[in-house]
């Protein structure tokens, strides 16, 4: 086999190389054997070549002896050719191939004479003789060259630029020393630092303005997907004698429109992961001028639960998309009955009394009744759909191999619960191998995105659709986004509430969407957040950090600011310049003070935070201490500190200061925040949930998962004071509390108690980063 490669022009070092991978030498092997054949032992260079990238590039092999043909017989001679060949017979799956077409694509005997090509290029030359003339050999050739080829597409490219270097060289002559010189280089305008760091920017399913927006870069993931309609061409899509009819159907139902779905199974709450599959999904068909269906997964009635059915749905939409229909797998309880029906006719599925015990593991014994006649299986199967088998007495199983080697998956098994939707109405329910692919098909999805562990399915996706001689849709895996220090799988959070480590799924200190929008998170930050890891193929596993940066650059927009004091130290302003409590404007953005004010009370009695003050200033402290006095937010007074109050414990309990106007004071070295006349509320102060990045790794965390709960990933400030400024608020509201952070209001809010929640600090704590 060497020597049969190196015969053909390979080197030495390529020849191996083509030998170590075992598919494509085979392909190769045949080829050389056939053009020997034809052509004799000795074949030149330029027909090894082409043997060589047909073998390497044909994606279906039934059309290499083809192909091998029209190269032995010389009539496709070059790449050019072959490149038309080879996307030809990919376009055109199925055989027989029509010649003349397939010649006609291809260029096959035509014959290019040097007096069209002269022609070609005498025209495109005066086209830019201008140009030429003024810029003279500076001229960008390449242009010359491209527009010829276009004037004849099989021409031959050295031939062409041999006519235009001729040509160019009588109209110009030699060149000078001034056309040897090398052309100053356009120097390219550089981006600022803060314009680089911009980030995708997706309000409410929206592109923004930002750069690489989710959907900017889904609509770069189309060039990489198949158009509808051209299933085909994707790797591995098994093409049958009816597939272009059943695509012509689908193009016609569909209009070519690009359809996808986001298929959750409603036994749990959507948690970050399934945010990415969201904005992976309706992004990808929103950005490319589609619809994408909210289909549940509703095959296993013992799990599932009308909460969840309608917190993923309202989930998707706080997210900003609209599904183009809401449906369910139950939907088609009746059609996926009738299609196991025609399987088991087809001779492709038999009912199997293995238990479930048996099937577990990776080499399951085979079943002894695969090969049982058909016509006891549909009987069988009847029984199993009257009730008269057990749960696990009898499943219907599919004969077929799936990648990862388990063999016959289940198709359907007893369950006597009633449906949520259909009643008693069923004890046999379908699976998920057996029900996805057939309601992608009768919802004619052109695009089924699903994550990459699903690529072990892949085959057995194709095989069904096509064993039912029905549409078959193109399965397309990403990436699973992971986030650090979490865990997101339904039964351990099940046991964080149970043990009572959360409250419940909308837990702030969990990552559910539902526990993210209850903490305050806007929902603009989490797809901006899907946009920065980006659609790939390989697992992201992220730091909790990088989500709150997204959420702090939209808060900052959004959030309009309040003030709070957490641990309160009562204030008397004893010469207070007023008889009665003065009223401040202080602005909801600061930086854009046209998006309003707000009034907020400044009364004799304030209230700042303990540590705004200390009795002895540090070097380096420069808030408020006897001698250092401090402005106050907002009001244009600074204040200077002239008792200090304390308990019988020594614990300062009161500032008694006096104030001054800051215009006719010396500009103090910080201003604090304060309240007065304020709000009593309840602030929840959130840290990480668990201790460990992987909470889950048995060798980061033995003890497992329960073992690794931060004590102090929640503390409740009772007593904490906010402005009056908040008190129309309803919950999911959000706020910046200036110095402290982001916070959001909770739903356990009530009348004359306000509930806060902590989204995330101002910035970033360094130890966490």
């Amino acid at each position: 086999a060497l020597g049969l490669f190196t015969g053909i022009g390979l080197s030495e070092a390529k020849a191996r190389e083509t030998l170590r991978n075992g598919a494509l030498s085979a392909l190769l092997r045949r080829a050389v054997l056939q053009a020997r054949s034809a052509l004799g032992p000795a074949l030149d260079k330029a027909t090894g070549t082409l043997l060589y990238n047909t073998a390497a590039r044909l994606k279906d092999p039934k059309h290499l002896g083809f192909l091998v043909g029209y190269i032995a017989r010389r009539e496709i001679l070059t790449d050019l050719q072959l490149s038309a060949a080879l996307e030809y017979v990919r376009n055109h799956p199925l055989e027989p191939l029509d010649v003349a077409d397939f010649e006609r694509a291809c260029g096959v005997g035509v014959c290019i004479t040097p007096e069209q090509i002269e022609e070609a290029v005498e025209a495109v030359i005066s086209k830019h003789r201008a140009e030429l003339l003024a810029e003279r050999y500076h001229f960008n050739m390449g242009l010359l060259m491209g527009e010829a080829r276009n004037q004849l597409q099989w021409a031959d490219g050295k031939t062409i630029k041999n006519e235009v270097d001729l040509q160019v060289l009588h109209l110009l002559g030699p060149k000078t020393e001034a056309d040897l010189e090398k052309k100053p280089k356009v120097a390219k305008a550089r981006l600022a630092p803060a314009e680089k760091q911009k980030v995708a920017v997706v309000e409410n399913g929206d592109m923004g303005t930002e750069t690489r927006s989710l959907l900017e870069q889904l609509r770069g993931e189309a060039l990489k997907f198949h158009k509808p309609g051209e299933n085909y061409k994707t790797e591995g899509y098994v093409v049958t004698p009816n597939t272009m009819a059943l695509l012509k159907q689908h193009l016609a139902i569909t209009g070519g429109q690009v359809r996808t779905r986001f298929p959750p199974e409603p036994n749990g709450i959507l948690h970050i992961g399934h945010a990415k599959a969201i904005n992976f999904n309706f992004g990808y068909a929103k950005a490319n001028g589609g619809v994408c269906f909210l289909r549940y997964d509703d095959t296993n009635p013992e799990k599932e639960e009308e909460k969840y059915f309608t917190a993923i749905r309202e989930m998707v939409e706080w997210l900003g998309y609209q599904p183009y229909a809401v449906t369910h797998a139950s939907d088609y309880f009746d059609q996926l009955y009738t299609w196991a029906l025609e399987l088991i006719r087809r001779g492709q599925a038999y009912v199997c009394h293995q238990k479930v015990e048996e099937l577990k593991g990776h080499n399951p014994p085979p079943s002894p009744w695969r090969d049982r006649p058909v016509e006891e299986s549909l009987l069988l199967f009847e029984d199993m759909r009257k009730g008269k088998f057990g749960e696990g007495e009898a499943t219907l199983r599919m004969k077929l191999v799936m990648e990862d080697g388990k063999m016959d998956p289940v198709a359907y098994r007893v369950k006597f619960t009633p449906h949520h939707r259909t009643g008693d109405k069923w004890c046999i329910y379908p699976t998920y191998d057996y029900t996805h692919c057939l309601c992608d098909s009768i919802e004619h999805i052109t695009h089924s995105l699903c994550t990459k562990e699903f690529q072990a399915r892949r085959s057995s996706y194709f095989w069904l659709c096509n064993a039912l001689d029905v549409y078959c849709p193109v399965q397309w895996e990403y990436g699973r986004l992971n986030l650090l220090y979490t865990v997101v799988s339904k039964r351990k959070i099940i046991r964080l509430v149970e043990t009572g480590a959360v409250r419940d799924w909308d837990d702030p200190r969990l990552f559910t969407l539902t526990a993210l929008r209850r903490r305050g998170f806007p929902p603009e930050a989490i797809n901006n957040f899907c946009a920065r890891v980006g659609v790939t193929v390989a697992q992201a596993t992220m730091e909790p950090h990088l989500l709150d940066a997204c959420a702090r650059e939209v808060l900052n927009e959004q959030a309009p600011r309040a003030m709070a004091v957490l641990e309160p130290l009562k204030v008397t302003i004893t010469n207070f310049p007023a008889p009665k409590a003065l009223e401040v404007l202080v602005p909801n953005f600061p930086a854009d003070e046209s998006r309003g004010f707000h009034k907020v009370p400044f009364h004799q009695t304030i209230y700042i935070e303990e540590t705004d003050f200390r009795e002895e200033a540090d070097k380096g402290y420069k808030r408020l201490a006897p001698g250092q006095p401090v402005g106050l937010r907002h009001t244009g007074y600074v204040i200077t500190v002239q008792n200090v109050i304390k308990n019988v414990s020594g614990r300062v309990m009161e500032l008694e200061v006096t104030c001054t106007k800051s215009d006719v004071v010396e500009k103090p070295k910080a201003f604090i925040h304060w309240v007065s006349v304020p709000l009593s509320c309840e602030v929840r102060l959130y840290e990480r949930l668990f201790l460990h990045k992987n909470p889950e790794d048995p060798s980061e965390v033995p003890g497992g998962f329960l073992s690794d709960l931060n004590p102090d990933s929640l503390r409740v400030v009772h007593n904490a004071l906010v402005d009056s400024s908040v008190h129309s608020a309803r919950p999911f509201d959000k706020f910046q509390f200036e110095r402290l952070g982001y916070f959001s209001v909770d739903p356990d809010s009530e009348e004359g108690k306000m509930v806060f929640n902590r989204t995330v600090t101002l910035k970033e704590d360094p130890g966490k980063a």
